[in-house]
């Protein structure tokens, strides 16, 4: 299994699929052909997508402007674009996750 990261104009693109509500903050693996992500806030006002793209922004060390939720701002399946990353960095990220 692998995460789908397409290359777009130089952005990464994935998938994610989010957990509002959980216990911690964390990527947790994968889920299908998605990172799977933890958050602690709940899906209301955009609170869930915020807190993506702060902790997708402390993970690949950029900053949160270079991230964009491309689609699914309502669901928990979501598209990512992240700008000044690589496809090898997400695989680093998803090697970490998986214990």
């Amino acid at each position: 299994m692998a995460v789908r990261v397409n290359v777009v104009d130089g952005r990464v693109r994935l998938s994610v699929h989010v957990q509002p509500r959980a216990s911690r903050r964390e990527i947790a693996g994968i889920h299908g052909d998605a990172l799977k992500v933890r958050l602690t806030s709940p899906p209301v006002e955009g609170a869930a997508n915020d807190e993506l793209i702060e902790l997708l922004a402390n993970t690949f060390a950029v900053s949160r402007r270079a991230i964009k939720i491309l689609a699914g701002g309502n669901s928990r399946s979501k598209i990512v674009e992240i700008e000044g990353i690589t496809e090898q960095a997400v695989d680093a990220v998803v090697m970490r996750s998986v214990r």
